[in-house]
């Protein structure tokens, strides 16, 4: 290597270690600039890491406990210890507990999970015989059961033998509904009688 070689090698060491000094300093200026944001941000994400997975662990827990009282509860309806749990842990699951106590014991209960309240509503329309109520439970096209409502409908009016308005109410069960076989049958039934 030639002398003037060495000189442009050693100026640009130079230079890249003058760079390097150079940020450094830049970035010692920023740190004493932005000191406490960037403490205070990094004490944010990681109090934010940590309560986000204290909740999830204790949404989990939760989510354990209510299912044990709702097991507790389906052994032996009458625990009331297990109701007072699940109602505290979890208000759909104690919704649901009612239900089914409601259902065993054949008592209507105000619950307010949607389909549960429109099935609680369906059985005792049914249970009472109640064509109005049934009408009122077809009207929502979001009852889960609606096909069947307009089906039991039918059946009630066959049973008071009015037969036209049952027929009626059976045209009114798309073909591609499951109780469209059945709204068949009655049909065929409603004929002969006729």
């Amino acid at each position: 290597m030639s002398m003037k070689e060495n000189v442009d090698y050693i100026k640009q060491e130079l230079s890249t270690e003058e760079k390097f000094f150079e940020g450094t300093v830049k970035l010692e200026r920023f740190w004493k600039k932005f000191k406490f944001l960037i403490i205070a941000f990094a004490v944010i994400v990681v109090s934010t890491i940590v309560g986000l997975s204290y909740k999830s662990s204790m949404d989990e827990q939760n989510k354990i406990a209510a299912n044990e009282a709702l097991n507790l509860f389906l052994k032996d309806y009458k625990n009331e210890a297990a109701l007072n749990d699940l109602k505290v842990l979890d208000a759909k699951l104690y919704e649901i507990a009612i239900y089914l106590k409601a259902s065993k014991e054949n008592n209507i209960q105000n619950i307010e999970v949607p389909y549960l309240k429109e099935l609680m509503l369906y059985n005792e329309a049914i249970s009472k015989s109640d064509v109005n109520k049934l009408n009122e439970l077809t009207m929502n096209n979001k009852f889960l059961l609606k096909e069947f409502a307009i089906f039991n409908r039918a059946m009630l009016l066959t049973k008071e033998a009015k037969y036209e308005e049952a027929k009626s109410i059976l045209n009114l069960i798309p073909e591609n509904s499951q109780a469209n076989q059945l709204a068949q049958l009655l049909l065929h039934h409603i004929e002969a009688k006729l």
